[in-house]
């Protein structure tokens, strides 16, 4: 079963307190940019950019999947934030999208989905909806450390939403081919007995650092910021399991 299916388990690894780290890191990172208006062509449920809303900036967001949609247009209702949502497959991005912005974004490790010939391909269609001067802007694991310590497990923090608490545990199998293939195990436990567990698959194609800043550059972008992912997060970018990259228009 794929995850991204199950946006009422997917949400249950998120809480106040990453939000408010979110938003932190939006508020630091874009500071002085004069973006204004951004797209984000992997918003899921919005977890990771509904912060950028709150903060005040026009708000576009597409996803593939329909369910994760839903529940992004549920969660911006229920905090009063004006988003504009459409599905879309984000290697077709620029053949769907209902404008231009000044930050075409993709969040949540959600490019190494495809292969990397396909991650490249949307990278360029994002880039023709910059407007002039604008942004790309990407957060993702980092699989160049990945790939090197051939890391084979990982574990959340336990969430806690009232009674409940959440476990979750990913399982990396790495595959001739160079894919990789996380299994995610979520446990939910209330009064010390565990009532549920749910398993997922995800398969992804590492997408090694190199290869996103060769493109941008080809594309015409220079990095203007390479930073840990929150920005916030005391490690610096090259040793941080997940990262992110803010790209200008030049």
């Amino acid at each position: 079963m794929i995850l991204y299916d199950r946006a009422d388990i997917y949400d249950l690894r998120f809480d106040q307190r990453g939000w408010d780290l979110f938003r932190e890191h939006y508020r630091v990172l874009f500071d002085g940019t004069g973006v204004k208006s951004v797209l984000d062509c992997s918003i899921g449920s919005g977890n990771l950019t509904l912060e950028l809303a709150e903060l005040g900036y026009r708000v576009t967001g597409s996803d593939l999947s329909g369910a994760m949609l839903k529940k992004c247009r549920e969660k911006a209702e229920s905090r009063g934030l004006a988003v504009e949502l459409f599905q879309s497959d984000f290697r077709e991005i620029d053949r769907t999208a209902p404008g231009t912005y000044d930050c075409v974004m993709s969040t949540g490790n959600s490019l190494p989905y495809v292969p990397n010939e396909d991650a490249v391909k949307t990278l360029a269609a994002m880039d023709r909806l910059v407007n002039p001067g604008g942004y790309l802007y990407l957060d993702m694991r980092s699989w160049d450390k990945i790939l090197e310590e051939k890391q084979q497990y990982y574990f959340y923090r336990p969430m806690f939403h009232g009674d409940l608490r959440v476990d979750t545990i990913q399982f990396w199998e790495h595959h001739p081919d160079g894919t990789i293939t996380f299994h995610i195990v979520f446990t939910l436990e209330k009064d010390g007995k565990t009532f549920q567990h749910e398993t997922f698959q995800e398969h992804y194609h590492p997408l090694k650092r190199g290869i996103v800043e060769n493109t941008l550059k080809e594309l015409g972008y220079r990095v203007e910021r390479f930073a840990p992912h929150p920005v916030q997060a005391p490690v610096p970018a090259e040793q941080a399991e997940w990262y992110c990259i803010l790209a200008k228009k030049s």
